[in-house]
């Protein structure tokens, strides 16, 4: 059950993670993750530490957050001591009762089932304490590891676009996809 502080995104936590709200604090992490093209590789070329301080603002929107939405960093729990740093894991608004689901994370968390556990402890948060009525999530067409990770949080293949870029990424050219969970398809999964 998610901890509500008094105002804002809550913590999250499951049984690996601790999702917490996204701050300054999390600058270094961030950018190290954003610096890695194999990470980066269906979202566009890496990033510098300076274009993650560039998009910080958008990240910590006040506005989202007194909603109980925005984006999260995750850390590992485990039996040795510390936290190691995940990744993150976002609900924006998209319009009323409508959220887009997103995620990010770092190589060493990758296949573990790390993304789907974090995405799901949103899908639940943003249905069962925000009270949003539809997740969607999109991604590369060829991006089958996000893909997969959409359909183990129960979320539906919706359609697929084909769009056009100004620098296209490999792949581009089939599209795409956008997922999509509805509150009622959330409850009766539960």
């Amino acid at each position: 059950m998610p901890q509500r502080p008094p105002r804002g995104r809550p913590v999250l936590t499951t049984d690996r993670l601790v999702l917490e709200p996204m701050s300054w604090d999390h600058l270094d992490v961030l950018a190290e993750l954003d610096a890695d093209a194999e990470v980066m590789r269906f979202l566009g070329p890496p990033r510098s530490r300076a274009d993650v301080i560039e998009r910080m603002p958008g990240r910590l929107s006040p506005s989202d957050d007194a909603l109980g939405l925005g984006f999260w960093s995750g850390f590992e729990t485990g039996p040795r001591p510390g936290r190691r740093f995940a990744g993150w894991w976002c609900l924006s608004l998209e319009g009323p009762g409508l959220a887009e689901l997103g995620y990010r994370l770092h190589r060493h968390a990758w296949g573990r089932g790390l993304a789907s556990e974090g995405a799901a402890a949103l899908i639940d948060h943003g249905f069962g304490t925000v009270g949003l009525e539809r997740i969607i999530a999109e991604t590369m067409a060829v991006n089958a590891g996000s893909r997969g990770v959409m359909s183990r949080c129960g979320l539906r293949h919706a359609r697929t676009d084909v769009r056009t870029w100004e620098h296209p990424l490999p792949g581009w050219e089939e599209g795409e996809v956008t997922y999509e969970i509805t509150r009622a398809e959330w409850e009766a999964a539960r």
